[in-house]
C-alpha cells in the first residue's frame, strides 16, 4: 500500500508552493487507493508558532486535502529521536564530538580559504577518550567513500559520492534532533512508502538514505518537484502574490479553483485544463509531472476561478458569496435575494469577493451615487422621467419583466426618448452606478417596497 506524507514545519503559513506539495501526495494516495499523513514538524521551538499551525491545518482543510492519519507532532515524539541516536552511538554508526561553536567556525574559515568545502573534518570521529563534562553533540558516521544513488520517480537515477557529505549532525548538545534524522525517524516508523517534495529537498536525500540503512529501516521512494517560480523565472515569494494559502480564500477564490490550477502547476494530462476533484484522483501520476519549474500565473488562476463561478450550482455559490456581503458591513435581510444575483453577476465576477463588490448595492439603502453617474443621469432634465417612471411603477399590478418593459417602452414613447435616457437614469437611481444587471433584474431583486424609496430618494437629491 502506498503512503504519503505532507510535513510542514509551522515557521510561516502555508503558502502556495507547500499547498501543491500537500496536493501532490494527497493524490498520489487517493489515486493508489493509499493513506496520505499529516505531520506537523515543530521541533524548532522558538519560531514554530500555533497560530501558523492553524493556519496550515485550516488551510489543508478549505483546499480539500483531507489527511487520514494525524496530525502528528514531532514535539511529543523527541524520546523516540534521541532513543535513536543513542542506539546508533551505541552501534559505533555515531559518534559524540565536542568541538566548540568557536571551533567549528575557526575550522569553517580556514577550508574556505584553502578553497576547499566547509564540511566538519572528522576531529572527533575516531576519538577514543572520554570527554568528561564538556558539552557534546552526536554525529552520524557517514560513510567516507562509495556512492549514495536512488530512482527519483521524476527525474531518474541521481547519484552521489560519499565524499561530499559530511558527518551530520543528529543530536545537538541540548538534546534536541535536528532535521534530517527526525525525518527519517518518522517517515519511518509511520511506514511512508513514498516522498514527494520540492527539490530544493534533493541534497537532503542521500544524508536521509544513508540514516535509513544504519537503521536497518527500507528506504521509500523518493519523487522530487521543480519549484513554482513567479513570471519573472525567479523563485515564489511573498512579492508574487499572497503569502498564505488563506489569502486566496479571503480573497474569494473558491477551493475547487486553487486545487485544479496546483494539480495543473507541473503536472500535465494531455491538454485538459479543468479537472474536477474525482477526475484529478482518477488520472493523477507521477509519470505526468515536468522536471521544469512552473510558473503561477495569477491570469490563469482567475481565468479558472471564474469558469467555476459560472459552473458551479447558484444555490452552492450564493451559500458561499454571503460572508463576503457580511464581510463589506452589509446584512443579507432576505436569502432569496442570493441566488438571483449570482445568476446574474457569475458571468462577470471572477472572485466572490468581487462579486459582493458588485452586488453591494442590492443590500445598502443608502446607496453612493457615483459623481459621474450622478452628474449625468440625476438631472433637472431627468428628473420628470423618474418622478413618472415612479407614478407607473407604483400602478404595477406585478414585477413581471412583460410588466415593467411596458412601462419603460410606454414612458419612452410618451416622452420621445430612448430607452437608454429612461433606463439609465432609472439604474443610476436604484443601483447609484451606470453599469449593473439587466435593469428588469435589479427592480425584481430589490423588491417594490426599496425599488420606491430609492426612486424617492433620488428624486429628492435632483436641486
Amino acid at each position: 500500500m502506498i503512503k504519503t506524507r505532507f510535513a510542514p514545519s509551522p515557521t510561516g503559513n502555508l503558502h502556495i508552493g507547500g499547498a501543491r506539495t500537500a496536493l501532490f501526495n494527497y493524490l498520489a494516495a487517493k489515486h493508489a487507493k493509499g493513506v496520505f499523513v499529516l505531520r506537523i514538524e515543530d521541533t524548532d521551538v522558538e519560531r514554530s508558532k500555533e497560530e501558523y499551525t492553524k493556519d496550515i491545518l485550516e488551510g489543508l482543510s478549505w483546499l480539500g486535502t483531507e489527511w487520514d492519519e494525524g496530525p502528528h507532532f514531532q514535539r511529543e515524539r523527541m524520546d523516540l529521536y534521541r532513543e535513536h541516536a543513542f542506539r546508533l552511538l551505541a552501534e559505533g554508526k555515531a559518534y559524540k564530538c565536542y568541538c566548540s561553536p568557536e571551533t567549528l567556525e575557526e575550522k569553517r574559515k580556514a577550508a574556505l580559504k584553502e578553497g576547499r568545502k566547509p564540511n566538519y573534518d572528522r576531529t572527533c570521529r575516531d576519538y577514543t577518550g572520554d570527554g568528561g563534562d564538556r558539552p557534546f553533540v552526536i554525529r552520524f558516521k557517514t560513510p567516507i567513500s562509495g556512492e549514495v544513488s536512488f530512482d527519483d520517480l521524476i527525474r531518474g537515477k541521481i547519484t552521489f559520492k560519499c565524499e561530499e557529505l559530511d558527518d551530520l549532525v543528529i543530536l545537538r548538545s541540548d538534546n534536541t534532533p535536528t532535521y534530517n534524522f527526525t525525518v527519517v525517524i518518522d517517515d519511518a516508523l509511520m511506514g511512508i512508502t513514498r516522498i514527494i517534495r520540492g527539490d530544493d529537498h534533493i541534497n537532503n536525500t542521500p544524508r536521509q538514505i544513508v540514516i535509513y540503512e544504519a537503521l536497518n529501516y527500507g528506504v521509500p521512494e523518493f519523487a522530487h518537484v521543480p519549484l513554482i517560480h513567479g513570471k519573472d523565472k525567479g523563485r515564489l515569494s511573498k512579492r508574487h502574490g499572497a503569502t498564505s494559502l488563506l489569502e486566496y480564500r479571503n480573497d474569494g477564490f473558491l477551493p475547487e479553483a486553487l486545487m485544479n490550477y496546483l494539480a495543473r502547476l507541473g503536472w500535465a494530462y494531455g491538454d485538459q485544463e479543468v479537472f474536477s476533484k474525482d477526475e484529478l484522483i482518477e488520472k493523477f501520476n507521477l509519470g505526468n509531472v515536468g522536471k521544469s519549474p512552473s510558473i503561477f500565473d495569477m491570469d490563469k488562476l482567475l481565468w479558472l476561478n471564474g469558469h467555476y463561478m459560472k459552473t458551479l450550482p447558484e444555490e452552492e455559490i450564493a451559500r458561499r458569496f454571503e460572508p463576503f456581503v457580511e464581510r463589506l458591513g452589509m446584512k443579507v435581510r432576505n436569502r432569496d435575494q442570493l441566488v438571483p444575483i449570482v445568476m446574474n453577476l457569475r458571468e462577470r465576477a471572477k472572485t466572490l469577493k468581487e462579486m459582493a463588490e458588485m452586488a453591494a448595492f442590492f443590500f445598502k439603502d443608502d446607496i453612493q451615487y457615483d459623481d459621474k453617474a450622478r452628474q449625468k443621469f440625476l438631472t433637472p432634465a431627468t428628473k420628470p422621467v423618474l418622478e413618472r417612471f415612479l407614478s407607473g411603477f407604483r400602478g404595477l399590478k406585478s414585477l413581471d419583466t412583460e410588466d415593467q418593459r411596458q412601462l419603460i417602452e410606454g414612458l419612452a414613447q410618451e416622452t420621445n426618448k430612448k430607452l437608454v435616457d429612461i433606463i439609465q437614469p432609472i439604474r443610476v437611481a436604484l443601483s447609484g452606478k451606470t453599469v449593473s444587471p439587466g435593469i428588469f433584474e435589479v427592480i425584481s431583486i430589490i423588491g417594490r417596497a426599496d425599488v420606491e424609496k430609492r426612486l424617492e430618494r433620488a428624486i429628492a437629491s435632483i436641486t
